[in-house]
């Protein structure tokens, strides 16, 4: 139970916490819905008490409306959310495969909080899924948290690496020792979280965020790299694995336009070469990934120079036969 002084100073708060979650325009509160609300919160009210507490909230801004009858009733209409916005977001939680299935349900519930009681049950109600294979590594929060403040803090971080191997086990890089770097900036591509940094390597290093354990901030100062055009490095690495950096053209079938802008956004350099080819001129890494890309095209994109490009493509090609 809290009481005395701290009560009566947290209590307008906890009431704008209430009908924030539990009220809007089709579901008002009344006066005596409210104060069994703060009991369960081990706070107590009376009906002059909660008159003050929603009069100071609209004094300062928390708009409370308020239905007149034998008994109050209280609702909160203006959230910082619509119902369209969480649906949104609750969506993009669950399609991010780097969140475990455990802490998307955490996120959701949370989310849903916001959009009082009816959009809670608009966003609660049965819609599509995703079919996601969620990973499992439950500290990515804890490691978001910790490399966040790693770069705003201008420290370097250590953590272990690990991949899985065929029975789902972690099987840790470099014998279990940690890598030490400078984190520059963290970044969601093509479903996975990323931190970019600057470790023994030239250049700047890729790391999956679900792939560490024990994420630690170090004493020493970060390096400062030259990472001045992040999205570039995004477009070059194809999902962060390295290859080496060309200017390549492209040839594609007009109805895969949309593919290459998904991929290379609206900056590419198109020429329509006659009624159903165009030609692009874009700087990639030239890596397994990279073609891989460019397989699942099915013959509708090629690269049409240079010509050393195009032939590392046939040797790739090759190598994936039988």
């Amino acid at each position: 139970m809290i009481v005395g002084d701290h009560q009566r100073k947290i209590r307008p708060k906890v009431v704008y916490d209430i009908l924030l979650k539990e009220s809007d325009e089709q579901h008002p509160m009344s006066t005596y819905e409210i104060i069994d609300k703060l009991k369960e919160r081990g706070i107590s009210a009376e009906r002059k008490t909660l008159y003050e507490d929603i009069k100071l909230l609209n004094a300062y801004g928390y708009e409370v409306l308020s239905e007149r009858g034998r008994t109050n009733y209280y609702y909160v209409v203006d959230r910082s959310f619509d119902i369209a916005e969480l649906r949104i977001l609750t969506d993009a939680v669950e399609a991010a495969r780097f969140v475990t299935a455990k802490k998307s349900a955490v996120l959701q519930k949370k989310l849903m909080e916001l959009a009082g009681k009816s959009g809670k049950e608009s966003l609660g109600a049965e819609h599509l899924r995703f079919d996601v294979v969620k990973l499992k590594n439950e500290n990515i929060f804890y490691n978001v948290d910790t490399l966040d403040a790693c770069i705003s803090a201008g420290k370097k971080c250590s953590f272990l690496y690990f991949d899985y191997d065929f029975e789902g086990r972690r099987r840790y890089r470099k014998d279990m020792q940690p890598y030490v770097v400078s984190p520059v900036q963290m970044l969601f591509e093509d479903n996975n979280y990323y931190l970019l940094a600057i470790s023994e390597h030239p250049g700047v290093t890729a790391y999956r965020v679900d792939r560490m354990d024990k994420v630690t901030m170090e004493a020493d100062d970060a390096e400062r790299g030259d990472v001045a055009d992040i999205s570039e490095f995004r477009k070059q690495v194809f999902s962060m694995y390295g290859g080496e950096a060309v200017n390549v053209e492209l040839e594609c079938d007009e109805s895969y336009v949309n593919v290459i802008v998904d991929k290379f956004g609206f900056g590419v350099t198109m020429l329509k070469l006659d009624d159903s080819t165009v030609r692009i001129k874009v700087r990639v890494q030239l890596s397994p990934t990279f073609f891989g890309w460019l397989a699942t095209g099915g013959g509708k994109i090629k690269i049409a120079a240079p010509a050393e490009a195009a032939e590392k493509y046939r040797e790739h090609l090759t190598r994936c036969m039988p």
